[in-house]
């Protein structure tokens, strides 16, 4: 591969706002490979900046204005607050300087695409990729290979609209960011238009769950493989291969993670965007009744407070609402309401007993819930 197709940010610098993101750390990371000169900011460290070598990172409060004579990427969760261009078109840029598959859908991506980019590193093909999750398989969430870049597309700030890639996956269609789209036909509209850009299409949810011994367990990541296969077959690669190669894989940091077990109670954590800790105000209030049929199938329950993320928050909205409307849909459940993280881990710890499966839920930062409850079981 020539200097110029290898590096093709040669001469480049990009300022990052927003930098310690999964999607943008990932983005950052491989226009570094690419050759840009690459820096940023973020208001907290967060893991995904262990992975940012040689690219220099200011960590504070509010954001510094860009360098002089560099171009100004801004993450969604700071669009309006900081000036430059949004991140879709630096995520377009980066899916149109490879040959590129988009995965797309509400439920799934991180899953999907790293089945699609561990086989293909398996399989000797070098794969590019840009995750919003660790694969801990493939060491991180983004790597700058001389194969397919896989990427993780994202319908929450209509960014994935502005890839073109070559082949593309969809998974499903749902509502849960109500604070971009008033109505699924909404969703439905803007992927069917991305969908007419591209040349190889991927429906998922035409395709049968595959009967392989996956590693992942559930209906949904025989879903999940499905969709991988058929993109794979689209890149070239012979299904046989993909299958012997599929299952193999472990799965993605955070997606029914296993996190330990004491006194014979297993932790597990996931990022569902689902309480335990509530995500972002717009989709709680919207969800409401939603979560609370989703929580009524455990055992027992406990609703943290809200986790904001790129929100402000909205009067009257809090993750209490999720407990009452609980309450309501299954008088009798032993429910818990505890705003601060601390407290929810030690309600919980205190219902656990021998056998038991605790489940830590959420996108923010709940995922510190899983040692602390450890820690009280042992």
């Amino acid at each position: 591969m020539s200097s110029s197709s290898s590096q093709p940010l040669a001469g480049r610098r990009i300022w990052i706002a927003g930098i310690g993101g999964a999607g943008m750390s990932a983005y950052a990371a491989l226009a570094r490979a690419w050759g840009a000169e690459v820096a940023g900011w973020d208001r907290v460290d967060t893991p995904y900046l262990a992975h940012l070598e040689g690219i220099e990172v200011t960590i504070a409060a509010e954001p510094p204005p860009a360098p002089e004579g560099w171009e100004a990427y801004v993450s969604t969760a700071y669009a309006g607050r900081v000036e430059g261009r949004p991140r879709a078109e630096l995520l377009a840029e980066l899916v149109s300087l490879r040959r590129s598959i988009v995965v797309a859908g509400a439920h799934g991506k991180t899953t999907t695409s790293g089945m699609i980019a561990f086989c293909l590193e398996r399989l000797g093909r070098d794969p590019s990729f840009l995750i919003g999750g660790e694969i801990p398989q493939l060491g991180g969430n983004a790597r700058a290979g001389a194969g397919w870049l896989v990427v993780e597309g994202d319908e929450s700030d209509r960014s994935v609209a502005a890839t073109r890639p070559q082949i593309a996956v969809l998974l499903n269609v749902d509502l849960d960011h109500h604070a971009t789209f008033s109505s699924r036909a909404e969703v439905e509209a803007l992927f069917e238009e991305w969908l007419a850009h591209v040349p190889d299409v991927v429906r998922a949810e035409e395709l049968p769950p595959v009967e392989l011994p996956l590693a992942v367990p559930g209906e949904h990541n025989r879903r999940n493989a499905a969709a991988a296969l058929a993109a794979l077959e689209h890149a070239g690669v012979p299904r046989a291969e993909a299958e012997r190669a599929i299952v193999e894989f472990e799965g993605a940091g955070r997606r029914l993670e296993q996190r330990g077990e004491a006194r014979g109670i297993a932790v597990l954590d996931s990022y569902a965007h689902h309480p335990f800790q509530p995500h972002l105000y717009s989709r709680t209030v919207n969800l409401v009744h939603e979560f609370a049929v989703a929580l009524s199938a455990a055992d027992a329950a406990c609703v943290t407070e809200i986790y904001a993320a790129r929100e402000e928050p909205l009067p009257g909205v809090s993750g209490r609402l999720i407990v009452e409307e609980l309450a309501r849909v299954r008088p009798g459940m032993r429910i818990a309401w505890a705003p601060a993280l601390d407290d929810g881990a030690a309600v919980v710890a205190s219902w656990a007993r021998l056998g038991d499966t605790v489940l830590t839920l959420g996108a923010g930062d709940v995922d510190r819930a899983a040692p602390l409850l450890l820690e009280l079981l042992a």
